[in-house]
């Protein structure tokens, strides 16, 4: 049986998002909820903008299941616990083009794009994003909504906190453990542990203001 979607956000990532979903079995999309309401009566990939969180809730009946499809961590997080507490089950976005090893556990609310490549035994964290042609490799750990931007590459063992982004391009030595709340700007070489709440840049990353 069919697992009808609704998709929240009508930005670029909810289109990849949809594009996900379409390629998917069994999971079609029944329309895109946004808050912004200048935003309501658009269409994203062909699926209509219904409103807000009002309009939802309106419309709950005609859905099964959601994900909250926005790529700033705090906003997913935020939205991703209002559903939540409104009694909406969520659910993981996962595009057949990417390769995941049988034992890798992703979280509710993920959503793991195209050409990425998640090894043996990593943990991928709810509401999750590990973006176009990342690289995840074995026993690795990614908290609960972390951005793994397009073209990151995280070697064996990394761990990264909630709320972590890390910028496109980023790559990660083994073993690394990245705080909570971190900003990683994009290209960098993280070769050390890095703090809660730091924000670093460059290869090798360095603190930045």
């Amino acid at each position: 049986m069919a697992t009808r979607v609704f998709v929240f956000g009508a930005s670029g990532h909810a289109k990849v998002v949809v594009d996900s979903f379409e390629r998917m079995t069994g999971f079609p999309v029944a329309f895109i909820v946004d808050d912004a309401k200048q935003k309501n009566g658009s269409a994203i990939c062909g699926y209509r903008v219904i409103g807000g969180r009002d309009a939802l809730l309106a419309r709950r009946g005609e859905v099964d299941a959601g994900i909250v499809a926005i790529g700033d961590n705090r906003a997913r997080a935020a939205i991703a616990d209002w559903l939540a507490a409104q009694g909406f089950t969520l659910v993981s976005a996962i595009h057949p083009g990417a390769a995941i090893a049988r034992d890798v556990s992703i979280g509710a609310g993920a959503a793991v794009m195209a050409g990425t490549v998640i090894n043996t035994e990593a943990r991928i964290g709810q509401h999750a994003i590990i973006n176009t042609g990342a690289t995840v490799d074995h026993d690795c750990v990614i908290g609960d909504c972390v951005h793994v931007a397009p073209g990151c590459h995280l070697c064996g063992g990394v761990s990264v906190g909630a709320g972590t982004l890390l910028g496109a391009g980023t790559t990660v030595r083994p073993g690394v453990r990245i705080g909570k709340n971190v900003t990683v700007g994009a290209g960098s070489t993280v070769l050390q542990d890095i703090p809660d709440g730091a924000q670093v840049a460059g290869s090798p990353c360095r603190p930045i203001s």
